[in-house]
């Protein structure tokens, strides 16, 4: 790894930071505080659970939505997972909706309804890995903390890794951690703006990473089957006949077998339904 000074890090805030004054978006709904000028940690643990492996603009929408239906971790809680599911459906991976209300009934139950601060008490939460804890840290709570994903992934690389394969998270970790400055939400703001900007102008920077894993086709995959099925059960519960009419692919049983295991759907008698119904 080629070295980094320190006036190469202060160049390229300079970089990011200039950025974002001209071209950041001031007006993602999430990044707006409360009428006390704070930022509730329940919308901003939302709005990361909603884009992992999401884009923006599916979000927006139905974050504006999901939260007047569920406006606090108390109220989420208290609501059947069916609910939960319609709420989330279309969205996609809609594990992450029933790791969300499991998350809620957890912080209600050991936590007084407040998100825990730490980030060992961040990732023993369902569906919060290192990555999502960093960032619900920085922008929840203000704190200094390093953490990547792949807009911050291609920041780095852009700057620091031309031309190189292989590129470990470590070291890029190392510099994204001598970065950070005082005002951790915004510099991660700032940061995610300008690796997305950095994406649709020099392409996916992030696939030089050891870590790159290319995302599977949505369409035709299994993952589409889910959520068809998903959407289906949302509005009324259906035999395995009904199903099989409306869904005509082989792989319905098995996916099928696989949302009753992981409870996101139950079956009484003939009929499925979405859990909690």
């Amino acid at each position: 790894m080629t070295q980094v000074g320190d006036r190469q890090i202060a160049q390229l805030q300079a970089v990011v930071w200039e950025f974002y004054h001209q071209h950041g978006r001031h007006d993602l709904p999430w990044r707006q505080p409360n009428a006390s000028g704070h930022f509730d940690p329940y919308h901003i643990l939302v709005s990361e659970i909603m884009l992992q492996q999401t884009q923006v603009s599916r979000v927006i929408p139905k974050y504006e939505s999901f939260l007047p239906e569920f406006p606090s971790f108390a109220a989420l809680a208290a609501a059947p997972l069916a609910q939960v599911l319609k709420a989330w459906s279309g969205l996609g991976y809609n594990r992450r909706a029933k790791f969300l209300w499991q998350t809620a009934l957890i912080i209600v139950e050991q936590y007084d309804g407040q998100l825990p601060a730490t980030r060992e008490q961040l990732v023993a939460l369902p569906g919060i890995g290192p990555n999502t804890a960093g960032a619900v840290l920085a922008y929840a709570f203000g704190r200094p903390t390093v953490f990547i994903e792949t807009n911050i992934r291609t920041v780095f690389i852009h700057h620091f890794f031309a031309e190189q394969q292989a590129i470990h998270d470590r070291d890029i970790e190392d510099l994204v951690a001598r970065s950070v400055p005082d005002n951790a939400r915004q510099w991660y703001w700032a940061l995610m703006d300008y690796g997305s900007y950095l994406k649709q102008t020099v392409g996916n920077l992030s696939a030089l990473s050891k870590h790159y894993a290319k995302q599977s086709t949505f369409v035709g995959s299994r993952r589409a089957l889910r959520g068809q099925v998903l959407r289906v059960l949302s509005k009324r519960a259906s035999t395995g006949a009904a199903l099989a009419k409306l869904i005509t692919d082989d792989r319905l049983e098995a996916v099928l077998a696989d949302l009753l295991s992981e409870q996101l759907i139950s079956r009484y008698g003939a009929y499925y339904q979405l859990y909690g119904a």
